[in-house]
């Protein structure tokens, strides 16, 4: 099977087009004289606010020392920042798409003065409660018994609201809880307990049975493990007379040491040590210990070759499926890709190239069998962009064959092929301009045909999917905004074809809430969203793209830019519920591509380089304080692009060897060495 998430930054075009209005009205003043001492604008909402999918009529005055209206003044509005969450039109009306901070420019222009320009953020607001949910649901307690329930007001799009509900209890002498959700059973008895905000009622049934507690004993799934192994612990209540009191959720807790235990007793140590478990009800608690030892899965990573860039910065590599040759493409201008003789990996040497009416080649991508090459196109001078198809009968000299650009000329992101015996060979392309997915059938690569589209619910402003993996006739589609959402394509579950794809799941969650310290480093409206997927065994690792604007804008500009991110592990043993279990955040810099191979995951994390990790064996947690970090390498070199600053996009493995490519500094072909025998 032929595995890509394999796509880069934003484009310019899409995430800055507010900025650059903003430099064409100064640029189109330019030599004007200055406006009076004491001209301002007056905006009205002065601190405007809309829910997501409801519009809002910003009015701006200019007005003069006096406080008096200046003739002549023309009023335009335009973004600010990206279209992440909302858009205003040049009258002032504007539209909210997504949670989160929106940042608009609004500017006074009389004819013959420099304009008056001030900024102004919209607050884009959840719609209204649809649903709450509640975790844990104990469904018996004993009496003395006390637990906290947590809860998860969303919206009916899945945006989650900071609502705190109202609770009560239809019997308090039974079972009663305080507002911040924590739960007492009283005496024994049946009681229903209800969380409400708004129109959104969630309940739980709890039972306190007329039983006495005499001890609690608790089990370890092991009496040994390693850092980030996740050992699970049980505890049996037993009354005086020895009989179990089935169906209790205890209370758990650790000491000491660092790591986590959930409530279902699952624990993970993040440090070396020994641990005592402890499962709480009522007043009796059990306890069992464990002993950790460190993970020890540190490698040593040997760079052995290298493709130094410096006209261009560097955007996707991929690897040929006969592991003889790589393609590499450029960006900020770059209208090419280069095709690389690695059949050496210690001397890559460029060995042709092939050039498109673009200013970056973001993603490029071969069949399974090697036969067909796709590699996508935006900021095309004739504006078709699209996508552009070679056959690969000398994979070192790729032949375009043809293009795909009928609905598309937008710019198309990120592409992936995926062949199925029973369809063929479609390429699943996202569409810059509307948040779509199209299916291409390429069964004649020299005669593309679309046979469908599907996009999410929601404004085209606020829709972005910004990458695709396919695995299974499973589609894993990172949609931005809207999260992670998976199509059946062909894998049957919901009777999806190429043709007819099927919604399966979703998983959604607070970008503005994960990253608040970016918009409290810098300034109101930042770049985030889901960005890429990859479907490992039971999960999901799904990673997210984050930069400030100013960070953003640097980036584009050729100079060093800080990014943020992070990974997330969702776990879909249940493919209809995603649950998010495990995560990893670098200490400086993000999370971008991915690639695993067995039990490794690679990553282009951006400012942190190249990064390997260790994700054999069941995940929750905190990766990085596990010790789960095996290799690190800082892919910089003193003759690159952006000389000596990582801006590490992803990586491709093929034959035991990691193709990393970097923004600033071009291709880098890495070797991770066997881990060292112990001598006695």
């Amino acid at each position: 099977m032929s595995e890509s998430n394999f796509s880069g930054s934003l484009t310019m075009s899409i995430r800055l087009r507010g900025a650059v209005t903003v430099l064409v009205l100064a640029s189109a003043t330019a030599g004007a004289q200055q406006a009076p001492a004491g001209q301002r604008l007056v905006v009205t909402p002065a601190h405007p606010s809309v829910m997501v999918g409801d519009s809002v009529r910003i009015k701006a005055q200019l007005v003069d020392a006096q406080g008096k209206a200046v003739e002549g003044a023309k009023i335009l509005f335009a973004d600010a920042s990206s279209s992440e969450t909302g858009g205003v039109n040049r009258e002032g009306m504007f539209s909210g798409v997504a949670m989160g901070p929106s940042p608009i420019v609004v500017s006074a222009v009389v004819t013959g003065q420099k304009p008056v320009i001030q900024k102004v953020t919209v607050q884009v607001l959840p719609a209204p409660a649809a649903r709450i949910e509640l975790d844990p649901r104990p469904a018996r307690m004993l009496a003395g018994q006390v637990t906290r329930v947590s809860r998860r007001v969303l919206a009916a799009n899945g945006d989650q609201r900071t609502d705190v509900p109202t609770w009560t209890s239809s019997a308090p002498g039974v079972v009663k809880i305080n507002g911040d959700g924590i739960l007492e059973a009283v005496s024994p008895g049946k009681a229903t307990v209800s969380a409400t905000s708004g129109a959104a009622k969630a309940t739980l049934e709890v039972e306190v049975p007329r039983a006495t507690l005499a001890n609690v004993t608790v089990t370890p799934g092991a009496a040994q493990g390693r850092t980030g192994d996740v050992v699970r612990f049980s505890a049996t209540a037993r009354d005086a007379g020895g009989a179990t009191i089935a169906g209790l959720t205890p209370t758990w807790s650790f000491a000491p040491g660092h790591g986590q235990v959930d409530a279902d007793g699952a624990f993970v140590a993040y440090e070396p040590g020994t641990y005592t478990v402890t499962a709480q009800l009522g007043n009796r608690v059990g306890t069992a210990t464990i002993t950790v030892a460190a993970r020890d899965v540190r490698r040593k990573a040997t760079i052995v070759g290298t493709m130094v860039r410096t006209k261009f910065p560097t955007s996707e590599v991929w690897v040929h499926p006969n592991g003889k040759v790589a393609y590499l493409g450029t960006h900020l201008g770059g209208d090419r890709f280069y095709t690389i003789d690695i059949s050496n990996p210690s001397s890559p040497v460029i060995v042709d190239s092939v050039q498109s009416n673009t200013r970056l080649v973001n993603d490029i991508m071969t069949s399974a069998d090697g036969k067909v090459l796709v590699f996508t196109r935006e900021g095309a001078a004739d504006r078709k962009n699209g996508i552009v198809i070679c056959t690969l009968d000398d994979p070192l000299h790729p032949k375009v064959v043809s293009e795909f650009t009928d609905g598309v000329t937008g710019g198309v992101h990120s592409t992936f092929i995926y062949t199925q015996p029973k369809y063929g060979t479609h390429i699943y392309l996202t569409n810059d301009a509307t948040g779509a997915v199209h299916v291409i059938d390429i069964n004649d690569p020299a005669h593309p045909k679309e046979v469908a589209q599907w996009k999410t619910p929601r404004a085209d402003l606020g829709r972005y999917v910004h990458d695709i993996d396919v695995q299974d006739g499973l589609l894993y589609g990172s949609w931005w905004n809207d999260g992670l959402v998976i199509l059946d394509i062909g894998n049957g579950i919901k009777g999806g074809s190429p043709s007819n794809p099927q919604f399966v799941s979703q998983y959604k969650y607070d970008l503005n809430a994960l990253y608040k310290q970016v918009e409290q480093a810098y300034s109101p409206g930042f770049i985030r969203g889901t960005h890429t997927a990859w479907r490992h065994k039971n999960y999901v690792f799904i990673a997210d793209e984050v930069f400030s604007q100013e960070s953003g804008q640097e980036l584009f500009q050729g100079k060093v830019a800080r990014a943020y991110g992070r990974l997330q592990v969702l776990d879909v043993t249940d493919i209809f519920k995603p649950k998010s279990v495990a995560w990893y955040e670098p200490e400086f810099g993000g999370v971008h591509n991915v690639w695993i191979a067995g039990d490794t995951l690679y990553m282009g994390a951006y400012n942190a380089g190249f990064r390997t990790f260790d994700i054999g064996g069941e995940l929750r947690g905190d990766l990085r304080a596990q010790g789960r970090e095996m290799a690190f390498v800082n892919p910089v070199d003193a003759k690159g692009f952006l000389p000596n600053a990582a801006m590490t996009w992803g990586v491709v493995v093929k034959n035991g060897l990691a193709f990393v490519n970097d923004f600033n500094n071009g291709l880098f072909i890495v070797k991770m060495e066997p881990k060292p025998e112990v001598v006695p």
